[in-house]
C-alpha cells in the first residue's frame, strides 16, 4: 500500500491531536447546554467563552468586538454579506467584491443582486493582485460595503490589505475580509488593517470541521439570517456546537503562538518544491505572485494537458492534490480566479494546486519531485494539445462544445 500524502490542505486538513483531546470531554462528560442555568449548562458556556477569547486573540480583535460562531466558512460568508446587506440596505445597495473571491462571497453577492443589490468586481493583475487604483474608482455614495480576501485559496496570493483597509477606512465604508486561507498561516491583525467583518475556519486551522466563526467590530450590526432562540448575541441561533467550539478556540491559539515556526518551515517546503517542479519539467509555470504568497501554496499550470489527469495518476502514487479550488470541482468550468488573472482556458484546465501541510516532510517533496516528471511526460504524449496544434483551434472547439 502506498503512503497517502496530503499535498490538499485547502480542501482538508487533519485535526491536530492537542484540539481533538481537549474536545472530547465536551462530548460526555461537559454534556450541557450553554443556554441551561444549571452548572452543566454553565460549564459549557464559559468554555464558549474562553474559545471566543482564543479566537480574537488570534486575528488581535478587542474585548468589546463579537466573535460569533457559526457551522463554518460559507455560513460566516453569507452571514457577513447578507447579513450586512439587509441592515443597511438604506444607507446604499452597493458591495465591492473582488474578482478572486471565494464562491461563497461570489454566489452570495449574485443571490445579493436578485435582491435589488448592485455590485462591482473589482479586476485583479496576471498575479491574482487587486487593482486598488480600479478598487478605489469603483466607490461610489450608494457603497455599504467591500469585500476583499485576505489571500486566495487557489494561488495563494496575498493581498495588500493594510493598503486596502485605508481606502475603505477613508471612505468610511466597512471592510470585509474572508481570512480562510491566511488565518494562522500569516499575521493579521483586524485594527491595523481597518477590518469591520472577517471570516474564519476551524478546519484550516487544525480545527475540526463544520465550525466557523464571523468577527464583528463594535458598532457593526448585521440582520440575522438564521432564527431561533437568539444565541451568539441574537445574530446566530441555534444550540453551540460546544466540542467544535472548544476545538476551534484551542486550534486558533496553537495557530496563534506557532505561526512564524509553522510559516517558515512550510515556506522552505513550499520553495523546495516549486523550484523541483519548475527545473524538472518544461513549460511548467507557478500561477500566483511570486513572493507574495502563502507560505504552503503551490499551484503551477503545465501546458497540453488536464489537471484533472495528472491529479489521478498522483493519486495513484500516493498524492492527493488538487486541480484547482476544492469547492469548483463539482463544475467541469475552468478556474474564474485563473480566467480572471489572464491565462487562458486551456491553459486553466492544466492547472495543479498543491497546499501543503504541517505533517508534511522534506522526503514528501523529494519524491513527488521524482514521481510528477513521468507523468506529465506520458500525459503529454497522449495529448491530443500539442506544440503542432495551437491552443485557439482548441479553445474555438471547446466554446461551440458548450454553447
Amino acid at each position: 500500500m502506498v503512503e497517502q500524502v496530503n499535498f490538499n490542505h485547502s480542501a482538508g486538513v487533519p485535526i491536530d491531536e492537542r484540539v481533538l483531546a481537549a474536545m472530547q470531554p465536551y462530548f460526555r462528560t461537559y454534556y450541557g447546554n450553554p443556554g441551561s442555568v444549571h452548572t452543566a449548562g454553565q460549564q459549557s458556556a464559559k468554555a464558549v467563552e474562553n474559545a471566543r477569547i482564543q479566537v480574537a486573540r488570534l486575528i488581535g480583535a478587542d474585548a468589546k468586538d463579537k466573535i460569533i460562531f457559526t457551522s463554518g466558512a460559507t455560513e460566516s460568508n453569507n452571514l457577513a454579506l447578507q447579513g450586512f446587506a439587509y441592515r443597511n440596505r438604506r444607507k446604499g445597495n452597493h458591495i465591492i467584491l473582488s474578482q478572486v473571491e471565494h464562491l461563497s462571497i461570489i454566489n452570495t453577492v449574485k443571490f445579493l443582486n436578485k435582491q435589488g443589490f448592485e455590485s462591482t468586481q473589482v479586476p485583479v493583475d496576471e498575479f491574482g493582485l487587486v487593482n486598488t487604483k480600479a478598487l478605489e474608482e469603483a466607490i461610489t455614495d450608494q457603497t455599504i460595503l467591500i469585500s476583499i480576501q485576505h489571500a486566495n485559496n487557489e494561488v495563494g496570493t496575498v493581498q495588500p490589505l493594510a493598503e486596502i483597509g485605508k481606502i475603505a477606512k477613508s471612505a468610511e465604508i466597512p471592510l470585509h475580509v474572508d481570512a480562510v486561507a491566511s488565518a494562522g498561516q500569516i499575521p493579521i491583525n483586524v485594527s491595523d488593517h481597518g477590518i469591520s467583518l472577517l471570516t474564519l475556519s476551524s478546519n484550516d486551522l487544525y480545527g475540526p470541521k463544520g465550525v466557523g466563526a464571523l468577527y464583528l467590530e463594535k458598532g457593526i450590526a448585521v440582520q440575522t439570517i438564521i432564527l431561533g432562540g437568539g444565541q451568539e448575541y441574537g445574530i446566530r441561533s441555534g444550540s453551540e456546537n460546544v466540542p467544535g467550539i472548544v476545538g476551534m478556540g484551542l486550534a486558533a491559539e496553537i495557530a496563534m503562538r506557532q505561526q512564524p515556526e509553522f510559516a517558515s518551515y512550510l515556506t522552505g517546503l513550499r520553495d523546495d518544491l516549486i523550484q523541483g517542479i519548475l527545473k524538472k519539467v518544461d513549460e511548467a509555470y507557478l500561477n500566483g505572485h511570486p513572493t507574495k504568497r502563502l507560505p504552503n501554496n503551490a499551484n503551477i499550470r503545465f501546458s497540453y494537458i488536464e489537471g484533472e489527469a495528472i491529479t489521478l495518476h498522483l493519486s495513484f502514487q500516493g498524492f492527493l492534490v488538487a486541480t484547482s479550488s476544492a469547492c469548483t470541482s463539482k463544475t467541469l468550468a475552468p478556474s474564474h480566479c485563473l480566467m480572471s488573472m489572464g491565462i487562458s482556458e486551456a491553459e486553466a484546465h492544466g492547472a495543479l494546486q498543491l497546499t501543503l501541510g504541517r505533517e508534511n516532510t522534506q522526503a514528501q517533496i523529494d519524491r513527488f519531485v521524482e514521481v510528477l516528471p513521468p507523468i506529465v511526460e506520458k500525459l503529454r504524449a497522449m495529448s491530443p494539445l500539442s506544440k503542432d496544434v495551437p491552443y485557439e483551434l482548441f479553445e474555438n472547439e471547446e466554446h461551440e462544445h458548450h454553447h
